[in-house]
């Protein structure tokens, strides 16, 4: 959720700070080479470099265009400044800026000049010759205002403006409301993060809310709207109020507009667009929540189903609420499993935290799903919508997966005009705002963030905002991964074309479509959780959220036999698949489970395990992806709103919402299931004792508990999903 550092797509404004790597690739630190000496070339021999070339695999969209002027040579990467070069042999240059970046061009048996090999430090990418002309600059020019935005109750909002220093006709507004900080927003970074929506014409609009960074006022993590007493003074606000008071700003003071806005953004600033909805201006004319916060303690960022996520509490949320500006936290050793480790770290933690941090105080107050939470619950708020409005998430959201499918379902049952949409891509958190081509170790075959950018994005908001075009939109656009194309739906989850089925635990480790035989009464598998040992949730070292090197952007993709040999991790899984599977919509997990204990967590993981020999791609042999994952507290199981204790030593069902995806197991793959009891250190550990309050257990609380997972005719756990046809 903190869009400034957890967005995948880091989008790079000079080539020589930073660069798109693949998504999968690791970077080595560079050997010391010696810096490159210039020498001097006829200045026609370098026009037959000149032009256009692409890594299309590996950097796809990314042209480098090479041109000369008069004895002088440049490069410049689509969308960012150029960049002067100079030879260090016939056929090779380096950046004059940063030497360690470097071009050699590629000749065929004839002569031709056919493509370019890029190297940066360690890395290499091999390049096609696309044309013999540079690639026009496109960028676009802006200026930049700043402005401290009014709001009712007389606090100020810190704005920047951009706005076409060029421009022919009056153009609509797009606004970006976040807490993470707007003052570094100028043309540069416009053009390099938003090429599809520059190109069709917009006003720019970034602003802080209320009491972050430069803004004034008071914050509070997802405010909760106003009551109807507090409608009554005219002066009380929310977000909606502080959107509604920006927009009329905006309209009435922006020259040149054409009366109409957009309001999108990723993450809280998802959270900012949904809750724009709420009583809207009548200029907003589009709303694009993406990976919106929805529900803090069911599904998104602090809890799941009542299991507390104490590391991205820590990381994420202190620095945001204890500080106006920024915030970070240090750490006195590199791996996190280490750090959380001692049994009295969470209650000591709590103690300190809940002294700056008012969701900490909360943790403390408001442990089960109350009215303290309920009232930041958008999808329990927010029941409709006049405004069109597309919802945006990916599959692999390791923040908020919960929150975009919520808010849709909310806001679909009331959407009798067709006007709300849901996109779901193979992404992680904000993923399609980079390539989209893979995900770790998985290629998804084409690139999935251009094809929304361009395909389903910019059309939507053109459509609304210019009234350009016509929008021949599904109400649900979903990625289907393992066949890797997009699909389209007239509603999510589609009941058309599948047909309902259930994946049934039976003994030896088997899975199935198959029941258990009536015969089978008292079938179970067990295994010992100690909370003193819990399975980690990542492969170890489990670096700091925030830190280089860590894997928390796509450890939901991760290879999950590296838990190959947790004696409390149990599999079940399939014969390999005679034909390809596909299940498309909701996966819901009907676990019968019993512990020694009075209180239990139990995680659930769908699996497609890949084949021992894949000759498509050798390093995916034996590969375990998570397909569908969750976890659920056991004293939530009658109630999120009162904990219960658990009765010792006795079956009991739970139901826990895996979210669902759009997936093809392919032929030759195997289905698994995996249950678990720990997920640490993202999730704080369950002492597996009932005790009141979790957050201040002490380390007497915490004690060892025999599981037992039933897959009975009596009590049989079982995977219900909606198979395609």
């Amino acid at each position: 959720m903190r869009h400034n550092r957890s967005v995948v797509a880091i989008f790079c404004f000079a080539l020589i700070y930073c660069w798109l790597l693949p998504a999968n690739s690791v970077a080595q630190p560079p050997t010391p080479q010696p810096a490159p000496v210039e020498i001097r070339i006829e200045p026609a021999a370098f026009d037959a470099f000149v032009g256009q070339y692409e890594d299309a695999e590996n950097l796809g969209g990314t042209i480098f265009s090479f041109f000369r002027e008069g004895d002088r040579y440049y490069l410049q990467v689509i969308n960012q400044d150029r960049l002067e070069l100079a030879p260090s042999a016939a056929g090779t240059f380096f950046v004059k800026e940063n030497p360690r970046l470097t071009a050699e061009f590629v000749r065929d048996a004839a002569g031709r000049v056919t493509g370019m090999t890029w190297r940066q430090g360690a890395q290499e990418f091999r390049t096609r010759k696309l044309a013999d002309k540079p690639l026009p600059d496109a960028r676009v020019t802006y200026k930049r205002t700043e402005a401290m935005i009014p709001m009712r109750d007389g606090v100020k909002l810190f704005t920047v403006i951009l706005t076409p220093e060029v421009q022919a006709e009056p153009l609509p507004i797009l606004l970006n409301r976040t807490p993470y900080g707007v003052e570094g927003w100028n043309s540069a970074r416009l053009n390099g993060s938003r090429p599809e929506l520059v190109k069709d014409g917009y006003v720019f609009v970034f602003q802080d809310i209320r009491g972050r960074e430069k803004s004034e006022g008071g914050f509070e993590l997802n405010r909760p709207p106003r009551t109807a007493a507090e409608k009554r003074d005219p002066k009380s606000t929310d977000e909606s109020t502080d959107t509604y008071d920006t927009i009329e700003y905006l309209i009435k003071n922006v020259p040149k507009n054409n009366g109409r806005v957009g309001i999108y953004g990723v993450s809280y600033d998802g959270w900012t667009a949904a809750v724009a909805l709420i009583d809207p201006h009548p200029a907003l004319k589009a709303s694009s929540p993406q990976a919106p916060v929805t529900d803090l303690w069911m599904g998104d960022d602090l809890f799941h189903h009542g299991a507390f996520r104490q590391t991205y509490a820590h990381e994420w949320a202190v620095p945001l609420e204890a500080a106006r500006t920024g915030g970070s936290i240090t750490f006195d050793k590199p791996d996190m499993y280490e750090w959380y480790f001692d049994l009295n770290r969470l209650p000591t933690l709590t103690q300190e935290l809940a002294k700056k941090s008012a969701s900490w105080r909360a943790f403390i107050d408001h442990p089960a799903w109350d009215e303290y939470w309920q009232a930041r619950a958008v999808n329990l708020y927010l029941k409709e919508t006049s405004v069109p409005t597309m919802v945006v998430g990916g599959w692999w959201d390791q923040e908020d997966l919960f929150g975009p499918l919520a808010l849709y379902e909310a806001l679909e049952e009331t959407d009798k005009d067709d006007q709300v949409y849901l996109v779901m891509g193979p992404w992680n958190h904000g993923g399609w705002g980079g390539r989209g081509r893979r995900l770790g170790a998985i290629d998804f075959g084409s690139d999935t963030g251009r094809h929304f950018r361009s395909n389903i994005q910019a059309p939507f908001f053109a459509y609304h905002l210019k009234g350009k075009g016509t929008l021949k939109m599904p109400e649900a656009t979903v990625f289907r991964s393992g066949t890797n194309r997009w699909m389209e739906y007239p509603a999510w989850t589609p009941t058309a074309g599948t047909l309902k089925r259930a994946l049934y635990l039976h003994d030896g480790g088997k899975l199935s479509f198959v029941k258990p035989a009536p015969a089978r009464t008292d079938g179970f598998d067990t295994y010992d959780s100690n909370p003193r040992d819990p399975v980690p949730y990542r492969k170890r070292p489990v670096l700091a959220t925030y830190t280089q090197g860590s894997t928390w952007f796509t450890w939901l993709v991760d290879d999950q036999s590296f838990l190959a040999d947790r004696k409390d991790v149990l599999s079940w899984s399939t014969d390999p698949l005679t034909e390809d599977v596909t299940l498309t919509g909701d996966i819901i997990a009907n676990l019968f489970a019993s512990t020694t204990g009075t209180d239990s967590d139990w995680a659930v993981k769908l699996i497609d395990a890949y084949p021992a020999e894949n000759p498509q791609d050798p390093n995916m042999a034996n590969y375990q992806l998570m397909v569908a994952s969750e976890i659920f507290r056991g004293r939530y199981r009658e109630s999120f709103q009162r904990a219960k204790p658990l009765t010792p030593s006795t079956p009991l069902e739970y139901k826990i919402n895996m979210r669902g995806n759009d997936y093809t197991f392919k032929k030759g793959h195997r289905i698994m299931v995996q249950v678990q009891s720990s997920w640490f250190p993202l999730y704080d550990r369950n002492p597996q004792k009932f005790v009141e309050t979790i957050f201040l257990a002490k380390d007497g609380d915490f004690q060892s508990a025999t599981q037992r997972v039933y897959r009975s005719a009596k009590y049989p756990t079982h995977i219900s999903v909606s198979v395609a046809q």
